[in-house]
């Protein structure tokens, strides 16, 4: 059997998008089935698989998988992709929702700009040392649909995303679940730069939009940053993240940015040998 697929990134985030709505996966064999077709180099690589689906709640149901096999409740490049999807293959319209783990989120596309509303972030705590590799760091976290660890740095190129990242991802502090871990540098006015180590894709990504919005929201709580903030990511593109808070609490945050389309194609069954 072969598999139609599109291949998308967001902001240098790549993912496959399978129209499920007529499942060609088993439930069953999703999990494997997104590891392996994930892996680089020997197949078509990605990093997370998102299946289209039918909902009766929304325009339509996502179902995300990391690059490791793991389902996440939430990935903010990969739900502007799924929307700009959506539009092309006429699943719904340019303003549209759809059904995820972490709730019904809501997006606008326009030509290949996307604006996904974020579902409502919550679980904030700012600077709260802990121990990591031998040093203590200072961390904020705050859960944008999912966990994210922020550290503010002054030298960004310096630090060992990998290494530390998943150092403060298998933390016992964010135990059991673990966290992405992000660093982020000020710059001038309402800027931020921020490279993400990514949790399920166990490695640094060029782009994180739950990471970014992270990010923004930390800064701002911290009187960095008034919205709308602009974020630098490690590949170089930028992601516009607007928000309103009261207090502690986020009342709204929506975050945009371009989407490619960078092929279509049919998957064989080797691909996921």
């Amino acid at each position: 059997m072969k598999i139609p697929f599109m291949k998308m990134s967001g902001s240098g985030n790549d993912f496959i998008l399978i129209d499920h709505r007529k499942p060609l996966i088993g439930g069953d064999r999703m999990k494997e089935f997104a590891r392996k077709v994930c892996q680089r180099r020997i197949s078509v690589g990605a990093d997370g698989l998102i299946f289209i689906e039918n909902s009766e709640k929304a325009d339509f149901k996502w179902r995300f998988f990391n690059a490791d096999g793991s389902e996440a409740e939430m990935c903010g490049n990969g739900g502007r992709c799924a929307a700009r999807f959506a539009w092309l293959k006429g699943i719904a319209g340019p303003r549209l929702t759809f059904q995820t783990l972490a709730g019904i989120l809501s997006a606008e596309v326009d030509g290949k700009r996307v604006k996904l509303e974020m579902t409502k972030p919550h679980s904030l705590k700012l600077d709260k040392a802990l121990l990591i590799d031998g040093e203590m760091r200072i961390l904020s976290s705050i859960n944008t649909g999912v966990p994210h660890a922020i550290q503010f740095v002054e030298d960004l190129e310096a630090v060992d995303v990998v290494r530390t990242g998943r150092s403060i991802r298998r933390h016992p502090h964010f135990a059991p679940s673990g966290t992405n871990a992000s660093f982020v540098r000020r710059e001038k006015d309402s800027q931020l730069s921020v490279r993400t180590y990514e949790r399920g894709v166990e490695d640094e990504t060029l782009a994180c939009g739950t990471g970014a919005v992270a990010s923004a929201l930390v800064a701002a709580f911290k009187g960095f940053v008034k919205s709308p903030v602009s974020i630098k990511t490690s590949g170089g593109e930028v992601l516009m993240v607007y928000f309103e808070i009261e207090g502690k609490e986020v009342k709204t945050v929506f975050f945009e940015g371009d989407v490619h389309i960078i092929y279509e194609g049919e998957m064989w069954e080797e691909a996921c040998e």
